[in-house]
């Protein structure tokens, strides 16, 4: 039976800064508050797992090495802040040019994979990020809309509206995202003793 609680990140426009098909070490800026955000999880006890959509590898503007460069020094910036993730996946396709897929957000697949690999109980997971197709399976893989959070960083504040309308949280920023499911967490534990 799974039962690690786990936050499922968008890293492009929730964690970090966008600037449009990242793919340079260089550039790689942590957004504010972001890695004591992910420090503060961490500690509470929760898996933090990013899941990323990367259409640039199938346009052909970087590929996997890039990428895995740019995930390490996310890494390495999120380690000066004492941070970790716990887990990262990527769905490098798009539909336009790959055709459709399972692993492409709002897709389950990734989410299915970190699950089985890091034995996730989605119950107890929230999904954070910056677009609609971050916070929508919070409601098909737990049920519960609400454990979805839009940050209104990077496009979030150009989908507030759609949020509030699927039963998606709304909150300015990952450390205020943080900050809910720590106290979430307290309470949930409370209740449980």
């Amino acid at each position: 039976m799974p039962e690690h609680r786990a936050v499922f990140l968008d890293r492009d426009g929730t964690i970090v800064s966008d600037p449009g098909f990242l793919r340079e070490p260089g550039k790689v800026r942590l957004l504010p508050g972001a890695g004591e955000a992910i420090r503060r999880l961490n500690q509470a006890g929760w898996l933090v797992v990013t899941v990323t959509n990367q259409s640039g590898i199938a346009r052909g503007l970087y590929d996997q090495a890039a990428y895995s460069a740019v995930q390490r020094r996310v890494a390495e910036l999120l380690g000066a802040h004492t941070a970790h993730l716990d887990g990262a996946y990527l769905c490098p396709h798009h539909p336009d040019i790959t055709g459709p897929c399972q692993c492409r957000k709002p897709g389950p697949k990734l989410f299915r994979d970190a699950q089985t690999a890091l034995g996730i109980d989605f119950a107890q997971a929230y999904w954070v990020g910056d677009r609609l197709s971050d916070v929508e399976p919070a409601r098909a893989l737990a049920g519960q809309a609400a454990r979805g959070i839009l940050v209104e960083t990077g496009d979030g504040a150009h989908h507030r509206a759609q949020a509030q309308a699927l039963g998606a949280t709304v909150v300015p920023d990952l450390a205020a995202a943080a900050d809910l499911i720590v106290r979430a967490g307290v309470t949930t534990l409370k209740t449980a003793t």
